[in-house]
């Protein structure tokens, strides 16, 4: 067996194709380069069975992984559009204040997706939305938004009084 559904994220799920290579981006950040041997679609989704991994317990370690195309067999995307891969390390700025950086994005949480981004041991949930979005630089790694008064603060971590009051209604 070794068969695993994917979850795709893709406008072209027709490009993976058996002998393909692909990466697979561990929780550790870990990389590990497997061959499609075959693929089939189920159900709106892709089945793929990667070639050396014949056994559930195999492919289980990769469930919640990232499959990702190497750079040279990325389509080309159309303009407004930006690769996950891309967006991931790209400073976000609020005007001209430093947010901080984006260390993952959140898809189906909405209608935008959502931008994690840390600074320090405080993370945000920013959605990636046209409406706030004024510029991107994949190549210098930064992301100009205009957020709405208060977003920030939303998504903030709870103050330590906060935190009383929450225990306090339990």
């Amino acid at each position: 067996m070794g068969e695993v559904a994917l979850e795709l994220h893709t406008s072209v799920p027709e490009r993976i194709r058996p002998d393909m290579r692909l990466w697979i981006l561990g929780d550790d950040k870990s990389r590990r380069e497997v061959r499609v041997e075959n693929v089939w679609p189920h159900r709106g989704s892709l089945v793929l069975k990667f070639a050396g991994i014949d056994s559930i317990s195999e492919v289980e370690g990769y469930i919640g992984s990232e499959l990702q195309v190497p750079l040279e067999l990325r389509a080309e995307l159309g303009h407004g559009w930006h690769y996950i891969s891309d967006l991931v390390g790209c400073t976000v700025y609020d005007h001209d204040r430093s947010i901080g950086k984006v260390r993952n994005v959140r898809l189906g949480a909405g209608e935008a997706p959502l931008l994690v981004v840390s600074s320090g041991s405080i993370e945000y949930e920013i959605a990636y939305a046209e409406a706030y979005l004024k510029g991107i630089d994949t190549e210098h790694k930064q992301i100009r938004m205009e957020l709405p008064d208060g977003m920030l603060e939303v998504n903030a971590p709870l103050t330590p009084e906060e935190k009383k009051r929450q225990n306090l209604k339990r």
